[in-house]
């Protein structure tokens, strides 16, 4: 890479170029992923999402400069950016008159994020980590991915209770892991003494997030009464105006993520029948989050690969994953599901993404001494738990029967039959 940006230097000084080396670099590395991304759902039935993380772990291992960590300026912006679209829409299909029919489900989402904060933090401290780095790990834990989740139900074409209790449970823990995680941040290194200092951090947050959202739902709830859900111009604005309440929330100290779930939760309130979400939306979001997949995966393969490190998070993701299905399943009687798909819902509940690295990139902003050191355990987790996230996701749906179309690798290990023939459609998928 450095050899490369001294040739550019050199061919820059007659060529005059529009951009950059790093510009060219991200254009080539986005092609690669796209081939990659078509490539793995083609041949082998998974997710774009796994060729996506793969082609940035290997960008990141090859020592590539795009990425700066902790993430700062334009990179931080397409991630937040990204994960407000993703929660903006997995927001507008929750209605909260579901939860008042319902309680059950909101109570089994709480008990959920708390055990698996409490499972992690107990874990990490029983192998020696200091309380000031178990914390914030174990809150980064509470966090699934509806980014990955969402992708792999729509390339599975996957529909069904397992199937929308997951990607409900896993956008509420997203919401209360941001809220969490944006308070802590702003506690660390500083002195507090009382559980008004603790708590003040949090009500800030949530208050101005609630703010920036309750507007982004009410201008889009306006603008949707002359506007057709469907239109090229309503997919402009609607991208133009979750860009501006990123910026926003971002700026006065909020959470631009949870701003933008919050404004997709009211606006299904203000708005609840059904809409379409607009396809001209769909093609830019899918640019947008695959950017975010490759960036998120390169900057995590930077991480420390150290062996003593290795063990710390294998147990994380261990204990993590069972806390979710533990969680999920201590809190089903009565919420309207069978314990055997509680069980599924809890291994969709996985992977972990933007989210959490958008989370422990805060960590290390906000502190130069514990920051290094939840990256340290933080980042491999990320990486080895959206590739293996994506896949435990997907085979979840599969066996959960709620996919509408067949995966042939799963169908020849289960039955073993012969797979389909070369002509058989086994790995279109539907385009976001």
């Amino acid at each position: 890479m450095n050899e490369l940006m001294a040739v550019w230097a050199d061919w820059a000084a007659w060529l005059k170029p529009s951009a950059g080396l790093p510009t060219l670099q991200w254009s080539l590395l986005l092609a690669v992923a796209a081939i990659a991304g078509h490539v793995v759902q083609r041949y082998t039935g998974l997710p774009k999402v796994l060729g996506y993380s793969v082609v940035g772990t290997l960008a990141g291992l090859a020592g590539f400069s795009g990425a700066i960590w902790p993430l700062q300026g334009i990179g931080l912006f397409l991630v937040e950016l990204g994960i407000a679209v993703v929660l903006f829409e997995a927001g507008s299909r929750i209605p909260l008159r579901w939860f008042r029919h319902n309680p059950m489900v909101l109570v089994q989402s709480l008990t959920e994020s708390a055990v698996t904060f409490i499972a992690v933090y107990q874990a990490m401290r029983w192998l020696g980590v200091d309380h000031n780095v178990a914390g914030p790990l174990a809150l980064v834990a509470m966090a699934a991915s509806p980014a990955v989740l969402t992708r792999v139900v729509m390339d599975t074409r996957a529909a069904g209770p397992v199937t929308e209790r997951a990607v409900v449970l896993s956008t509420l823990s997203t919401l209360y892991a941001l809220t969490l995680c944006n308070a802590k941040a702003g506690l660390m290194d500083r002195p507090h003494t009382g559980l008004t200092d603790t708590l003040y951090p949090v009500i800030v947050v949530l208050g101005i997030s609630l703010i920036v959202g309750a507007l982004l739902a009410l201008m889009l709830r306006t603008a949707m009464r002359v506007m057709s859900a469907t239109s090229e111009n309503t997919a402009m604005l609607l991208l133009a105006l979750i860009a501006a309440a990123t910026a926003l929330a971002a700026h006065f100290g909020g959470s631009a993520p949870l701003a933008a779930l919050i404004g997709g939760m009211l606006l299904k309130q203000l708005n609840p029948k059904p809409w379409a979400w607009p396809r001209q939306l769909g093609t830019a979001s899918s640019i947008l989050i695959m950017l975010m997949f490759v960036l998120v995966s390169t900057v995590a393969a930077q991480a420390d690969w150290s062996r003593p490190v290795a063990g710390l998070v294998l147990a994380l993701v261990l204990v993590r994953a069972l806390a979710k299905v533990f969680g999920v399943a201590l809190a089903n009687p009565g919420s309207g599901a069978r314990f055997t798909q509680a069980l599924w819902v809890g291994c969709a509940m996985s992977p972990m993404s933007s989210v959490a690295l958008l989370l422990v990139s805060q960590f290390a902003s906000a502190s130069q001494t514990l920051g290094p050191r939840i990256a340290r355990i933080g980042l491999p987790a990320i990486l080895l738990m959206e590739v293996a996230g994506a896949v435990m996701a997907t085979i979840v749906l599969y066996r959960a029967g709620e996919s509408s179309k067949p995966w042939a690798p799963l169908a020849t290990a289960l039955s073993g039959s012969s797979p389909p023939p070369a002509g058989a459609d086994t790995a279109g998928g539907r385009e976001a």
